[in-house]
């Protein structure tokens, strides 16, 4: 990346992890708009590409590689056995906790 700040042009390196490449390229500009307050207008992109496990450089994106790691969701709505039993307006709040 390269992009004009009020006191000067800066370069950069970053690294997203996205699905598709269009996707980190618009991480990239959302992230500059909200940290260094650059328009997209002021950022250049001078390349974008997927890279392997290994040439990662940045600390939060290595954080990802771990086989084991999981996201575990600790809420969950029951889904209704039958259509009889799906109502459009409930007395109660759904339990979305077990135990």
């Amino acid at each position: 990346d390269l992009y004009d700040s009020r006191s000067g042009t800066h370069n950069m390196y970053k690294e997203y992890r996205d699905v598709t490449l269009n996707g980190a390229v618009d991480q990239m500009y959302l992230e500059m708009a909200s940290r260094h307050r650059a328009r997209k207008r002021s950022v250049y992109v001078i390349k974008a590409e997927a890279i392997g496990s290994g040439q990662c450089r940045r600390e939060t994106t290595k954080t990802f590689h771990d086989e084991k790691l999981r996201f575990p969701k600790p809420h969950s709505a029951i889904k209704k056995s039958h259509r009889r039993y799906k109502t459009l307006y409930s007395a109660t709040r759904p339990t979305t906790h077990s135990g």
